[in-house]
């Protein structure tokens, strides 16, 4: 029982992280789902959308910060 309720606290704060992250985005007008490599086909009857340059930046910008949390949590 304890571990699922360590769990469910580290889902928390994870959770608290990504909601202040598009918070922060959202008010600093940050282009993410807007940039220039994101696909958008809009059609008479069907819209396409494929964030393709945002979901690599926040790839490239997690990869970084689990890296560096990881070394840390190591030592």
């Amino acid at each position: 029982m304890e571990t699922i309720a360590r769990y469910l606290i580290f889902a928390g704060i994870i959770l608290l992280l990504v909601g202040g992250g598009m918070y922060l985005a959202a008010r600093f007008n940050l282009p993410l789902g807007r940039l220039p490599g994101d696909i958008r086909i809009e059609g008479e009857n069907f819209r396409f959308y494929f964030p393709l340059a945002t979901s690599l930046l926040l790839s490239l910008v997690l990869t970084v910060v689990l890296n560096f949390i990881a070394r840390w949590w190591k030592k």
